[in-house]
């Protein structure tokens, strides 16, 4: 029984994290300087619809970790090995936020205009 609780919290402790918890890596805005606002604005939507795929699968990670440890409490305690806590996944996703705000810095330095939604996530 004291197996199961340990396993169970090491379970707990390795499942991944919420796509929305990730914190955006640092992107430097240079590398965005000699984009025009038009370029800058493509860029910004090419981010957004890779981390909203990114986003999606690091979160369907997240469920599929819970099951797994769910069925390792309540039924089968080797199921805990099945989870795999964050991984690339999350790693591009941290990549991807911070190459949004890169973006958004250079479209400010530039006044480009460009309307960014959404609260901007933590710098890690």
């Amino acid at each position: 029984m004291r197996f199961v609780i340990i396993a169970a919290a090491i379970a707990l402790a390795g499942c991944a994290t919420k796509s929305e918890e990730i914190s955006a890596a640092y992107v430097s805005p240079v590398q965005y300087q000699s984009y025009t606002c038009q370029q800058l604005q493509m860029e910004a939507q090419a981010i957004s619809q890779r981390a909203a795929v990114v986003s999606g699968a690091q979160d369907q990670k997240r469920s599929n970790d819970q099951v797994a440890t769910g069925v390792a409490i309540v039924v089968f305690w080797p199921a805990a090995f099945f989870v795999n806590g964050d991984g690339p996944t999350a790693a591009e996703l941290s990549q991807l936020k911070g190459q949004m705000i890169a973006v958004e810095q250079a479209s400010n330095a530039k006044r480009c205009n460009i309307q960014f939604q959404g609260q901007r996530p933590p710098v890690s």
